[in-house]
């Protein structure tokens, strides 16, 4: 199984990755309607590509009422049914990370569906800080370990200030 993998020291928040994605959801270059997102954290001067993580458990598709979250056979990646759903936005609220997004023109949510097995974030990206690659465990023990690394980080620049 593949999955999206950030680098987050190559990051450099150009955001190419945010247009890149809203143009392959909505045919226009508009970040806000991105289902990428880069992350700024202005006191460590730090960037932090994050899209869906695809989890193994997704609690979207779990709690959506009406089944209108599959998953994709090619890419494992949680799909959403833009002609099933209704947009109750429970699954914005089920998930952990954050990065389901509902688009209010449309009444429906939306999120990173890996572009078919060749995500334009990573093909936009000029400094290879987003990959698309192989993976045999879940991301969330990563994900954790860099939240932390982050954290204390943050806190450590706050006290200084």
């Amino acid at each position: 199984m593949k999955s999206l993998r950030v680098d987050i020291s190559k990051c450099t928040a150009c955001k190419q990755c945010e247009l890149a994605c809203s143009w392959h959801l909505t045919g226009q270059f508009n970040p806000a309607k991105s289902a990428i997102k880069a992350f700024v954290f202005d006191a460590i001067a730090r960037y932090v590509p994050y899209a869906c993580f695809q989890c193994d458990e997704a609690w979207c598709m779990n709690s959506c009422p009406i089944s209108a979250i599959s998953v994709d056979v090619k890419t494992k990646a949680k799909i959403v049914d833009k002609n099933s759903c209704v947009g109750c936005k429970v699954c914005t609220i089920a998930c952990p990370f954050g990065t389901i997004s509902f688009d209010s023109v449309t009444g429906k949510v939306y999120k990173c569906d890996l572009c078919d097995g060749d995500p334009s974030c990573v093909t936009v990206c000029p400094t290879d800080a987003i990959l698309y690659k192989d993976v045999d465990t879940a991301s969330t023990p990563k994900m954790s370990e860099w939240a932390l690394r982050l954290t204390d980080a943050y806190s450590i620049k706050e006290a200084n200030l």
